[in-house]
């Protein structure tokens, strides 16, 4: 499965939808798709669930953000959102 190539944390490029072309950190898996947040349209309380085949992997991975999932800590939409904007995503 193509799940061991995503981790929590890590930067998505939507390939397919409404959001095409928007870009994501991914907050969750679940088996064929992952779960995606953007603290911008797609919030943490909302977050978009996609199929893993319509998202494009990033080699950026934002390491605060995925300690604090794996840690079971709070996620603000922010966070994501001033992440996203210093790498010129948002």
């Amino acid at each position: 499965m193509e799940n061991d190539e995503l981790v929590l944390g890590q930067v998505v490029k939507s390939r397919a939808g409404r959001d095409k072309d928007r870009y994501f950190v991914v907050i969750g898996c679940q088996e064929d798709f992952v779960i995606l947040a953007d603290g911008d349209l797609r919030k943490l309380d909302r977050p978009k669930k996609k199929k893993i085949k319509h998202v494009v992997k990033c080699s950026i991975v934002l390491d605060e953000v995925r300690d604090k999932l794996n840690n079971g800590k709070r996620v603000t939409n922010a966070e994501l959102r001033r992440h996203l904007k210093s790498l010129g995503y948002l």
